[in-house]
């Protein structure tokens, strides 16, 4: 029996067992595939108060380190459902509690069209930061209008020969200072009002196909292409236990309590108006510091 399962590793869940371990709570935590989430693709973190710039690995492995070091247990395994009795089932085993904190995030959206299964690590990533390097002074393409994109955008823009960046709106939905400095590098392209409709090559991308409003169609040659989208949670798993709205996230009166008494939501996986590191280790405090409250 424990006092809290923490179901997901990233920022939100590491930062629940901390708060949760300094209370002198029995905790697990519950990961299916690395820790840190989706800020281990950052390559730099720099509007997190008080530190002025960090890679994503660095501050996941720190925060992991942290966790580790007030022996919160961790362990790497897949949730498969949760119960009303908070008993957690996984591919391993089954696990009981007197609370369980859903901090499973979201995950990268997918283009969803032919070909983009197949040639994954074989010209296609959704993690410029993970991948950027192997196309040192090649040719790619960046798919997506937000931050993220144009994050990607702006990093690979120092690596690579050349950058489109391609957004099926005629304007960005990311910040503008990043729209400014992209637009001052000689080395990227815009590629607006259009989406890609064809993934193109043999044993790996070799191009891509987009498509304008009008459906005039043209073709890039790339090396590399960078999907960037948006995010998806994964909680269909949870329904039985939980609230989900029609995108699929967590819905929440209060931010932190789901429909079923000790089970509660931190992180991406809830609605909510910002995703950002900032509200994640926001959304893990507040959440372990309530289950505690509430378990008394």
């Amino acid at each position: 029996m424990y006092d809290i399962i923490i179901v997901g590793a990233g920022a939100a869940g590491l930062t629940s067992a901390i708060y949760a371990r300094r209370a002198n709570k029995k905790v697990l935590v519950l990961e299916a595939k690395s820790y840190g989430g989706q800020i281990l693709n950052a390559n730099k973190i720099e509007n997190y108060p008080g530190i002025e710039s960090i890679s994503g690995v660095e501050y996941s492995k720190t925060l992991y380190n942290q966790v580790k070091k007030l022996k919160a247990e961790i362990k790497f395994e897949t949730v498969l459902k949760i119960d009303e009795d908070k008993n957690v089932f996984t591919n391993k085993g089954k696990y009981n509690s007197k609370a369980v904190i859903i901090a499973t995030g979201a995950e990268n959206r997918k283009l969803n069209i032919e070909k983009e299964a197949e040639f994954v690590g074989k010209g296609i990533s959704y993690c410029a930061t993970c991948d950027g390097n192997f196309y040192k002074d090649k040719v790619v393409a960046v798919n997506g209008g937000g931050n993220t994109a144009l994050e990607d955008a702006l990093y690979l823009s120092e690596i690579a020969k050349k950058v489109y960046l391609v957004h099926r709106r005629d304007s960005f939905r990311g910040d503008d200072s990043y729209v400014s400095e992209l637009g001052e590098k000689e080395n990227v392209e815009f590629v607006l009002n259009s989406h890609i409709v064809n993934l193109n090559g043999k044993d790996k991308l070799e191009s891509i196909t987009v498509a304008d409003n009008l459906n005039n169609k043209k073709e890039l040659a790339i090396d590399g292409l960078f999907i960037a989208i948006g995010q998806s949670p994964k909680n269909e798993i949870f329904k039985n236990v939980v609230d989900l709205n029609e995108y699929g996230y967590i819905e929440s009166l209060d931010g932190v309590h789901t429909k079923t008494k000790g089970i509660y939501v931190a992180g991406d996986a809830r609605v909510k108006e910002l995703r950002q590191l900032t509200t994640a280790v926001s959304d893990g405090s507040i959440a372990a510091t309530v289950a505690i409250k509430e378990m008394k």
